[in-house]
């Protein structure tokens, strides 16, 4: 136990280090100026190749592309992974939900720290048919989130089934990678014929995939063992998300990845906390899985009938005591708070005075701090703490 708090001290202390010196030297600025320039110049030189794909314009590619890419974005795999918990497979649905996290913070990291613009539009037309995609193009380019994210859960989705499935050969280990292959090809394709990336976003995203899903698929069982059965793994992630959030680089201009990486961040410490808390009664691995006859299809019909209106409830009420809480610790505090929407009326009253606090906690000088921040994490941190937590123990005195 001793080696393992000591392994949990030395990677906070590695990260706040980190924090601190990438501060100091200004290391985002550094590698922009590294590499901003080349992307910059790859991207207008991709331009008539966009150009060419697009030229085969079709009201069903259009749709079909579309499609696609709302099947893969991360409203979809917010929604899709807790029903992934109610039907049984509880941990697939962990690993699928964290490594989603972690594509999304280094993804959108990368993406803030290279600071390199999507595809100009026009000439370019940029097809955004939902609001999702209108918000992801106010993002920065490279690399492609979709693609990343595709590679990355697509891949993880593959070696899960293979290594579930007694007696496999080779014709299944090639028939699951060449599905996997063709969802990326046609991401990455969909993704250029939208407008939405270049072809250097595309191979970035591909890149950064690789890479992470080769990183997970080394470290996954270590993490879930650890999360499952270790020794203070809530009081140990909560620090951690709390100094993931001053690790996320500064972009050149704002955008809307932070926003993203901050719900998720809070999904994860929801996720992460609920199950080490209630791994024995909901998450092991003999609970009932759907189409069993411990669980049968019309009994997960009422478990998401139910599940769905409370977790919905505990978002907005995690939002609402959120918005009253943080303020006031704050004001206790004495830190400065500002908020962009969600409690306007700080901002009339926001101090300019700084806060003694805020810089004995390393924290980057600035005048005031952006309170919706702190209300985005636990508004879906509350959200993943029900999907595991509150939600199972409403099926289990339902008998669902």
């Amino acid at each position: 136990m001793e080696t393992i708090d000591l392994w949990l001290m030395l990677s906070l202390s590695a990260l706040l280090s980190w924090i601190v010196v990438a501060k100091y030297f200004n290391v985002t600025q550094k590698l922009r100026s590294l590499t901003q320039p080349w992307v910059t110049r790859r991207v207008i030189a991709d331009t008539p190749l966009i150009l060419q794909i697009q030229s085969f314009q079709h009201c069903f590619l259009d749709a079909l592309f579309s499609g696609l890419s709302c099947v893969v974005s991360v409203p979809f795999y917010t929604a899709f992974l807790p029903l992934l918990f109610w039907s049984g497979h509880c941990k697939l649905a962990r690993q699928m939900t964290l490594l989603m996290a972690f594509c999304d913070y280094i993804g959108n990291a990368a993406k803030d720290v290279i600071s390199a613009p999507r595809p100009r539009s026009p000439p370019v037309r940029r097809i955004t048919a939902t609001e999702d995609e209108k918000e992801n193009a106010l993002e920065y380019g490279l690399p492609s989130s979709h693609t990343l994210n595709t590679v990355c859960l697509s891949g993880y989705l593959v070696h899960y089934v293979l290594n579930s499935t007694d007696n496999r050969d080779a014709t299944q280990v090639l028939a699951g990678v060449a599905v996997a292959c063709l969802l990326v090809g046609l991401i990455g394709l969909g993704r250029i014929y939208l407008g939405m990336h270049s072809v250097v976003d595309i191979l970035g995203g591909l890149v950064f995939g690789l890479l992470i899903l080769a990183f997970w698929l080394t470290i996954h069982e270590y993490l879930d063992s650890f999360i499952v059965s270790g020794q203070n793994v809530s009081s140990f992630w909560a620090a951690l998300s709390f100094l993931l959030l001053f690790a996320y680089p500064t972009p050149e201009l704002p955008t809307p990845s932070f926003e993203y990486h901050a719900a998720f961040n809070g999904v994860a410490l929801g996720i992460v906390s609920g199950v080490q808390q209630t791994f024995l009664q909901f998450h092991h691995e003999d609970v009932p899985r759907i189409f069993s006859p411990q669980l049968l299809f019309p009994v997960f019909i009422g478990r998401v009938l139910v599940g769905i209106p409370t977790i919905i409830s505990v978002k907005l009420c995690s939002k609402t005591l959120a918005k009253w809480i943080l303020p006031v610790v704050a004001n206790t505090l004495s830190i400065p708070i500002k908020s962009s929407s969600y409690v306007p009326q700080l901002n009339s009253s926001a101090s300019d005075k700084k806060s003694d606090a805020s810089q004995k906690m390393f924290l980057p000088s600035q005048d005031s701090y952006d309170v919706d921040t702190g209300i985005r994490f636990l508004q879906y941190a509350g959200l993943a703490w029900s999907v595991v937590d509150l939600v199972p123990s409403l099926f289990s005195l339902l008998r669902l």
